[in-house]
């Protein structure tokens, strides 16, 4: 048995088992969710990622630089190389918002606008997202940036072929060019960089395994609010005056 299944999973499947049991994560996987508030989730989804996704690159830069500091040569050398990796990943969603509102105005009464869409103003869970991150590189266990990387993607794992899916059943497969981001995630292999670096450190520090969790549930409850965010303002939009005839 893995050392993440045995120390670091026990205290982290509570949070995991939101990801089937949420009423939004069931309702976006749902075939009978209205296609309109599907298409303007995902564009929601892409226009508030790119806030969430920017500055990955620079957390991981960082929290490697501060396990360096902290004598955590391999792990912070890890953490280094995998933060290049990471770069650029913010504008496959910026891309994907440009073909998901081409695709939209095409179809759709009420125009959408990229810019405006890029320029909203994030939310509570968006804002926590981020603190998060910058709290945990600041802090004795920068590490803990690890636990919360494997945490987004084990949820991308999850949750993210039965969007493609639904995606595909409700508005055409056509609209799964407009989620290359997505679809590079959910095509991760079992051997991802977050695996191997996830059993290194628990190979270093064993005792740090719930802490190393708390970490990993805390980002993927905040993850799970921001999707639930990205569907409310998905239906508010949809029932305003400008979009009304969207539907």
């Amino acid at each position: 048995m893995s050392l993440v299944k045995e120390l670091y999973e026990p205290y982290v499947l509570p949070a995991r088992a939101r990801i089937s049991t949420d009423p939004v994560m069931r309702r976006l996987v749902d075939p009978a969710i209205e296609p309109a508030v599907l298409e303007r989730f995902f564009i929601q989804y892409h226009s508030f990622g790119v806030y969430m996704t920017e500055p990955v690159e620079g957390w991981i830069r960082r929290a490697g630089q501060r396990c360096l500091l902290l004598g955590l040569d391999s792990i912070g050398k890890g953490l280094l190389k995998h933060s290049k990796q990471e770069s650029g990943h913010h504008q496959m969603m910026i891309d994907d918002v440009g073909m998901l509102v081409r695709r939209w105005n095409v179809r759709r009464r009420a125009m959408l606008h990229t810019d405006r869409l890029l320029a909203q103003y994030p939310t509570d869970a968006m804002r926590a997202y981020r603190q998060l991150h910058e709290a945990t590189i600041a802090g004795e266990l920068p590490a803990a940036q690890i636990a919360i990387e494997f945490e987004i993607e084990n949820l991308s794992l999850v949750l993210g072929p039965h969007l493609l899916s639904n995606v595909a059943r409700v508005l055409g497969r056509e609209t799964l060019e407009g989620l290359s981001f997505l679809r590079e995630h959910v095509q991760l292999d079992v051997g991802s960089t977050n695996s191997r670096m996830m059993e290194e450190l628990l190979q270093v520090m064993p005792e740090n395994a719930r802490t190393l969790a708390e970490a990993g549930a805390e980002a993927l409850d905040i993850y799970l609010r921001f999707l639930g965010d990205c569907l409310q303002t998905a239906e508010a939009a949809l029932w305003s005056p400008n979009e009304a005839m969207a539907g």
